[in-house]
């Protein structure tokens, strides 16, 4: 609770002249700007109101208990701008290498140039150099000033590394080499230039194109037969009938019509594009079935846009028929990939998040939303090249197998994993409960490959984790000890994540949990039941959250007063990772009608809706948004497909204390953070060898956002002290 609230009613009520306040009192009161400054991330605001107060000679001891924590404050940035300034200048040396590759690269005696050495920007068989200078460009962009950025792009070595780049990768693209062309320039520049939308749009379609060109392409895994069994026609027509009455919105048959006829474009011009496509669908330089798939197009587009008032649902449903009956007679994709594509096109014209899963999804989708599967218990990471073992779970059959944390998985069921997508793998390992599966691994600093026969079972990921797993696979939950701080990071919001969060709480309560840091960064959702209930352990009473759909009344959720835990303080962390039930929790909790928590971070990602599942059809389920979620005081929190359109960056939940991590920033975090996840196998002999783990003030020195949330809740726990002692 604000001082101001405690105080200020008592203090307005005296009459002018009436007699004097009591000094701690006056202090008290006269601090609490400071405090405020605080939690909206003004801490230079914050200083200069405390500077005052301290002048004046009359600041309780608690005060100065403050000034140490803002100076902390003043160190943590310090240290990064110095770092920032540092990579800045580091990443234009780097960059001026590339100007004269030649000077920079030493060569051995017979004059062979260094493999690993600085590229040549203009060698057309190494695209290295001229995207490796573009990837020096968006690294010094990113921890640029704002006249540094200017400064940088106006460069005409940067401008001659953007132009060179855009010609090589359209020859990429010409080619089919879409993904080529994503990562090495047009990622790369939609980074250079936020707010070009051209670039954004242009990214949009490279990545579309490459997920076509996946979706024909058979994989280690699954060949496309397999991969678009049972879908049927009459699955798309149902969902459709369904969402004209259940949707959150009226359809705009319009948008879902452009988005299938652009789709099916797609479609048929990577599959001209990539000559193995090309040669199994419409046959080597079949140009007249591809002309009359695309002239059949132009004509369905023209009775789409014909139609300015807007087009019926039967009208819709005409034109997703004539382009099926369009494909038997030109190019011919097999129909179950044109349907999967047109309802996908289709669908996303009306959000992100309304979406079929079709019948050989549904297992993957189980998992997704419950954090259950058979498997053995592993976290793989390729971050490095080779697939390997990241984590091992604790009380699963990986466990106790004699696998291991850093293990290289060189083969599953006999195949090799070399240019296995990490989805695929991840598909092969998991399976029925009580099923084997085969791992072929190779251990760290040995040659040899060992077998590995493991019976797999039932798996269960927790949700709920602290900042350092111990060797028995608990963890480390309190990040301040001087400070009785705790951190809980929760990594989505399954149905038993509120029962293990209340657990930990428990736990931390009892060893004098002052202050709790909630880890929300990366959460992208989950139960709409399970955030309700977790903002209810610190709710007592009022709304937490109202869903609002198109037709019917609103539901509310309310909080209880049985079960709430006590009155600490709290901050969250939020990133532009943090969607759906973590924004109704995070929403709900900064609401100003509970005043509960304090938001540290970024923006979050705009989510803004809740979805239901219904069925469409054998084997098949509908997830469709069915309503629009409010937060305490009213206001809805906003969609970012929404706001992009009107070209507002006011979506989601914004933070209470702006802290924005640079990448090395982040790449730093996420590195500590693997290292402190990591768990070895039962009995692990050499866990002292090569296995990091990083202490609470490490942690605090490389996450900028955990340490300001830290600091953040000490001035809470002063601001505690002054307003009790002022009562």
């Amino acid at each position: 609770m604000a001082l101001t609230l405690v105080i200020g009613a008592g203090y307005c009520n005296k009459a002018a002249g009436s007699e004097k306040e009591p000094a701690a009192l006056t202090s008290a009161i006269s601090a609490d700007p400071a405090f405020a400054l605080v939690y909206k991330g003004d801490f230079a605001g914050a200083q200069k109101a405390l500077d005052e107060q301290i002048k004046s000679g009359s600041a309780p001891t608690e005060l100065t208990e403050l000034s140490k924590v803002l100076g902390e404050y003043k160190t943590l940035q310090a240290k990064r701008d110095i770092a920032r300034r540092a990579n800045y200048e580091s990443q234009l040396k780097e960059l001026a290498k590339y100007r004269n590759p030649a000077a920079y690269n030493i060569k051995d005696a017979n004059g062979a140039k260094d493999p690993n050495g600085i590229k040549d920007i203009n060698d057309v068989n190494d695209p290295n150099g001229l995207f490796g200078a573009l990837m020096v460009v968006v690294k010094a962009h990113e921890v640029a000033d704002a006249n540094q950025k200017k400064e940088l792009l106006a460069n005409p070595f940067v401008q001659e590394v953007i132009n060179k780049s855009v010609a090589r990768c359209g020859k990429y693209e010409k080619q089919g080499n879409w993904l080529e062309a994503l990562v090495g320039c047009y990622g790369k520049l939609k980074m250079l230039y936020e707010d070009n939308k051209a670039y954004a749009d242009y990214v949009e379609t490279l990545t579309d194109k490459e997920l076509v060109k996946l979706s024909l392409t058979d994989s280690p895994c699954e060949n496309r037969d397999l991969r678009y069994k049972g879908v049927d026609k009459e699955m798309f027509v149902r969902t459709v009938k369904g969402l004209d009455l259940n949707y959150v919105a009226i359809l705009n048959y319009i948008d879902m019509a452009n988005k299938a006829v652009k789709r099916a474009q797609l479609l048929a011009e990577v599959v001209r594009t990539v000559p193995e496509l090309q040669k199994q669908f419409i046959g080597a330089m079949d140009q007249a079935k591809f002309e009359a798939w695309s002239h059949g197009l132009d004509e369905i587009n023209s009775q789409v846009a014909s139609s300015p008032l807007g087009i019926t649902k039967d009208k819709f449903l005409s034109i997703f028929d004539q382009i099926i009956e369009l494909n038997k007679n030109t190019i011919n994709v097999p129909q179950e990939v044109l349907i999967v594509h047109l309802s996908e096109a289709s669908l996303a014209a009306l959000d992100p998040y309304t979406n079929l899963i079709w019948p050989q999804q549904i297992e993957e989708f189980k998992k997704n939303m419950t954090n259950e599967f058979s498997g053995i218990g592993v976290e793989i990471t390729k971050a490095e090249g080779p697939l390997k073992i990241a984590s091992l779970l604790p009380d699963t059959p990986a466990y106790t197998s004699g696998l291991d944390a850093g293990d290289e998985i060189v083969a599953v069921n006999g195949t090799s994993t070399k240019d296995m997508p990490i989805g695929c793998a991840v598909k092969m390992i998991t399976g029925p409960a009580n099923t084997k599966v085969n791992l072929t691994i190779r251990r760290k600093g040995e040659q040899k490959t060992t077998e590995f026969v493991i019976k797999r079972g039932k798996i269960l990921v927790p949700t709920v984790r602290g900042w350092q797993r111990q060797g028995d696979g608990e963890w480390n939950y309190m990040i301040d000890e001087e400070a009785s701080i705790g951190y809980i990071h929760v990594t989505s919001f399954s149905e038993k994540t509120d029962t293990d969060f209340d657990a930990v709480l428990g736990k931390l309560e009892t060893n004098g949990l002052k202050g709790l840091i909630i880890d929300l960064r990366y959460n992208p959702g989950g139960y709409l039941e399970t955030a309700i209930k977790m903002v209810d352990k610190f709710v007592s009473e009022g709304l937490i959250v109202r869903t609002q759909p198109r037709f019917g009344w609103a539901t509310y959720a309310s909080a209880k007063k049985e079960g709430t835990h006590p009155d600490y303080p709290i901050a969250i962390l939020i990133n532009e990772g943090s969607a759906s039930a973590s924004e109704i929790m995070a929403g709900a909790l900064k609401d100003p009608m509970h005043k509960r928590a304090i938001l540290v971070g970024t923006r979050t990602y705009g989510k803004g809706s809740v979805q239901t599942i219904g069925a469409a059809g054998e084997g098949a389920q509908l997830k469709y948004t069915m309503a629009y979620y409010h937060l305490p005081s009213g206001q809805r929190v906003e969609g970012r497909s929404e706001m992009e359109k009107l070209n507002r960056k006011d979506w989601g939940v914004g933070p209470d204390v702006n802290v924005e991590l640079t990448n090395e920033e982040l790449k730093k975090l996420i590195d500590y953070q693997r290292d402190n996840d990591v768990l070895v196998k039962a009995g692990h002999k050499n866990g002292e060898e090569g296995l990091k783990k990083h202490g609470a003030k490490e942690m605090l020195e490389a996450d900028p956002q955990l340490a300001i949330a830290d600091l953040v809740l000490k001035s809470k726990l002063i601001e505690t002290k002054l307003v009790a002692k002022s009562k």
